[in-house]
């Protein structure tokens, strides 16, 4: 078994980017795959949203900062979290710094993949949380996986910036890793009484056709409310729209990396 590595990545902020790798890894946790979350952004919101204090390094020990200097292998910052066959490898603001370190290092670009190798057999699913930006520790996530997920906010200027990403994409897999593909288009933040939210959908759609996921993950106060608490929506309210919007997404990705 070798796991399926999956980067949830878009250079814009504040798009549910963090909030869709939590919960992605938390259903496919549910639904019985073994699963990591790597929280690669030194925001560490993934890491606080799964309740754990980022601040606090003595009890984090081992975070990916070291992992990625190669000062620890990455089995040594994995963390179980409260949910059955769900790890978390956490990030803290000291990443930032880590990554102006290894642009002077040998193999700048694949240390995250060559980290990765050492842990994929043990894994159904890998989630990786990538900055929102186009940084050395995007590309090391992109080169590092079999799937780029692509969470689009159905807003005003959404589509900013995607063709940017993509074009990187493209640049990866031209020059780094081929196998690279994009499992597809996440609309976020949809709110169904606005006429704008349907013509960004509309938009995604006519631009990335049957890459766009069916499932539409809504407006909603308790994905909004849940990583406060350090959970994902499932288990913050498993009944609401959103919570039921991302277990919907799940089974969309389950199929497409079959």
């Amino acid at each position: 078994m070798s796991a399926k590595v999956i980067c949830v990545t878009n250079q814009k902020g504040g798009v549910g980017k963090t909030t869709t790798a939590v919960n992605l890894a938390y259903y496919l946790a549910k639904d019985k795959k073994k699963v990591l979350l790597v929280d690669f952004d030194p925001q560490g919101n993934a890491t606080s949203g799964l309740g754990v204090e980022k601040t606090d390094k003595n009890a984090l020990g081992t975070t990916m900062t070291d992992v990625i200097l190669g000062a620890a292998p990455l089995a040594q910052a994995i963390h179980p979290t409260k949910y059955k066959n769900f790890d978390l490898a956490p990030a803290t603001p000291e990443l930032a710094n880590a990554e102006v370190e290894i642009t002077g290092m040998q193999k700048k670009f694949v240390r995250l993949r060559d980290c990765l190798r050492t842990v994929t057999n043990d894994y159904d699913y890998v989630i990786i949380d990538l900055p929102p930006s186009l940084s050395l520790l995007t590309v090391n996530g992109m080169i590092a996986s079999n799937y780029l997920l692509l969470p689009v906010q159905t807003e005003f200027y959404a589509l900013e910036g995607v063709a940017q990403l993509l074009e990187s994409m493209k640049l990866v897999m031209k020059q780094a890793n081929p196998s690279l593909k994009l499992l597809g288009v996440l609309a976020t933040m949809y709110d169904k009484r606005t006429s704008l939210s349907a013509q960004v959908f509309e938009e995604i759609k006519k631009y990335f056709k049957d890459l766009t996921f069916k499932t539409t993950i809504p407006r909603n106060v308790r994905v909004a409310e849940a990583p406060s608490h350090g959970v994902p929506v499932g288990a913050y309210d498993k009944f609401s729209k959103g919570a039921k919007a991302y277990k919907e997404f799940t089974k969309e990705v389950l199929e497409r990396t079959k």
